[in-house]
């Protein structure tokens, strides 16, 4: 057949090895052996540089960042956020445990309101799985806890981050999704966000806000 003739010239070309089955044999073994990419020394760090650095990167495409001690000052944090962008004092969020663990009853004239974004929603709060310390990227995992509709359609995303969670790279972070999840397992959708969203498509003038939020705000705890 073509497509058989096609897919030979190409192999010879290549100077494949000629035997489908080995090939095949060689992908699997590369797969499961989850063999890293080359890692930049940008982000092997000591836990405070590495969390120094994601903060660094991600105020460098246009992120804000907020630091606070432990998860109880959270809330105070996103209210602050919110009266500092003269935005309504009312966020969307999903499931998460560890957001619905937060003593949001502390600041009582905050409006907290659970499940997916509709696209009327202002500000969206979501809880991050991980960071990427040499890019300043976040990493979400879509579900239930955390809807991917938070993540795009709220013109202003306020992510919350374990200063933990924080890796130097984005193996380490597979890695721990690989751990979480299971083995040959993903979320649906795993998110890396680095920054607001923009675009240059027109005239390479950028503009926010293009496919997403145009503000993202994040708060590392600890």
């Amino acid at each position: 057949m073509s497509r058989d003739a096609i897919l030979k010239t190409v192999r010879a070309s290549l100077k494949g090895e000629a035997d489908v089955d080995a090939r095949r044999e060689a992908v699997k073994a590369r797969l499961s052996s989850h063999q890293r990419n080359l890692i930049p020394a940008r982000g092997q760090l000591g836990d405070a540089e590495r969390v120094a650095l994601f903060a660094e990167q991600a105020e460098k495409v246009g992120a804000t960042v907020t630091r606070v001690d432990d998860a109880g000052a959270v809330p105070e944090a996103v209210a602050d956020y919110l009266r500092g962008r003269n935005l309504p004092q009312r966020v969307r969020k999903g499931n998460d445990p560890r957001l619905g663990a937060l003593p949001f009853d502390k600041t009582p004239t905050l409006e907290v309101n659970t499940g997916p974004s509709d696209g009327t929603d202002l500000v969206g709060l979501s809880h991050a799985f991980g960071g990427v310390a040499e890019t300043g990227t976040l990493v979400l995992a879509s579900g239930n806890d955390n809807p991917t509709t938070i993540n795009f359609l709220p013109e202003t995303h306020i992510v919350v981050i374990s200063a933990e969670d924080i890796a130097g790279d984005y193996e380490t972070v597979f890695e721990r999704v690989r751990a979480a999840y299971g083995e040959g397992t993903m979320p649906r959708c795993l998110n890396m966000i680095t920054g607001p969203s923009r675009s240059g498509d027109i005239e390479q003038t950028i503009l926010l806000g293009a496919h997403g939020p145009k503000d993202v705000h994040v708060v590392v705890v600890g």
